[in-house]
């Protein structure tokens, strides 16, 4: 799945600051759980794809360890991206 530019805008303005704040844990944390829900809808058809399912391990860490800095860092912040339901991430 390829994300346009105009997605991850839409993306970074309602999970992030703005429409150019890329860099923020919330905005990259939503980033990610669009891209592991994607790459799951494709593991499901294709089972035997171990490269993706490599890459799906490695965001998931990446979206942990994110999760992790917020809960040492603000934990409010951590609290309210772990509300919205749409992504999709359990705890």
């Amino acid at each position: 799945m390829h994300l346009n530019s105009d997605e991850k805008v839409e993306i970074f303005e309602k999970y992030g600051k703005g429409k150019t704040d890329t860099g923020s844990p919330e905005a990259q944390i939503a980033l990610f759980s669009i891209r592991i829900a994607h790459l799951t809808e494709h593991l499901r058809s294709n089972h035997k794809d171990y490269t993706t399912a490599r890459a799906l391990k490695a965001l998931v860490g990446k979206r942990r360890r994110l999760l992790d800095y917020l809960i040492r860092k603000d934990i409010n912040r951590y609290r309210a991206i772990i509300a919205q339901k749409e992504l999709g991430i359990r705890k």
